[in-house]
């Protein structure tokens, strides 16, 4: 089974409109409302391209009750933990740029902090848990490090893809997955990564660390894959870019559903940025069919002569 956690899910406002100017009323020509968060995102993508998984995290108020409804009419299977704080709202306003109001989350309680730790403990050898998004401060500064113990101690393959300091102390955890962007990856060195070549070398450094697959993300430039056997280069089909919000998160989705299909690591890389890029052109997030497309027009090139696992 595959298990996504998102600590602080959220309600996500989107409107298009033509224009955007601060101090006047402005008139929106579309709005959409979905549920938010990197790992409410995996699991959504996940259901999509035919992979089951169960969405953990926390939940109150309206906004979480309408979160919780949304995921279940899409068949998603949720174990969201009710809190007395309200499931923020974050507005996305699209127009000649886009412009994010992300609304504050709130606290986690000691009780939430128990409640999420103990769940990760009932899950079983070999299942996947995504850590996905921002681990708020109230979590504790030690949670995330104490839920991936936990996932080594079990035997669960842990997905990373958070960002902040706690990056450099999950990477030595040995996750089975870590998907950073070439900043955070600078970040996670202390590094101004500028070139590709810098960013092959930085994650070259984490696959050494022991973190079994390594996907760096950069954007229009494409990803690059790294881990003890393979190196390798993505260049992503071009699309009309509708919509950032989710491309990471897509990425991660493809790359563990192809994995849990049976494809190889090459095959999984494809799929995983067929799948963001599949998403970036649509205002929600992808479609199985698009994303199937899109995997033959990707275009990977190996950088060393190793093999697969």
């Amino acid at each position: 089974m595959i298990y996504t956690y998102t600590l602080t899910p959220s309600l996500d406002y989107t409107v298009y409109l033509p224009g955007f100017t601060p101090g006047k009323l402005n008139r929106s020509e579309e709005v959409y409302y979905y549920p938010g968060g990197k790992g409410i995102n995996v699991s959504r993508v996940l259901k999509r391209l035919g992979t089951d998984s169960t969405a953990v995290g926390l939940a109150g108020g309206f906004t979480g009750d309408y979160l919780e409804q949304f995921l279940r009419g899409e068949g998603i299977r949720t174990e969201l933990i009710r809190t007395d704080g309200i499931t923020r709202i974050n507005v996305k306003i699209k127009s000649g740029q886009e412009t994010e109001l992300n609304g504050p989350g709130p606290d986690i309680t000691e009780k939430d902090r128990r409640q999420l730790l103990d769940r990760v403990r009932r899950m079983e050898r070999g299942d996947w848990l995504v850590l996905a998004g921002r681990i708020p401060d109230s979590a504790g500064t030690d949670f995330a490090v104490e839920l991936a113990g936990i996932c080594r101690d079990i035997g669960i393959r842990l997905a990373v893809d958070t960002s902040g300091p706690i990056l450099k102390e999950l990477a030595g955890m040995r996750p089975e997955l870590m998907k950073p962007n070439e900043h955070e990856l600078g970040e996670l060195f202390g590094a101004d990564i500028k070139s590709k070549e810098d960013a092959l070398h930085y994650a070259r450094l984490l696959a050494g660390q022991g973190v079994r697959h390594v996907i760096v993300s950069m954007g229009g430039a494409g990803a690059l894959y790294v881990s003890d056997t393979m190196e390798a280069e993505a260049q992503a089909p071009k699309v009309d870019v509708v919509n950032t919000v989710g491309a990471g998160d897509s990425l991660v989705s493809g790359f563990i559903a192809a994995l849990e299909s049976g494809k190889d690591a090459e095959a999984a890389f494809r799929y995983g940025v067929a799948a963001g890029s599949a998403t970036v052109s649509r205002s929600d997030l992808c479609r199985k069919e698009d994303v199937d497309t899109l995997a033959d027009r990707v275009t990977i090139t190996r950088l060393n002569g190793g093999e697969n696992r």
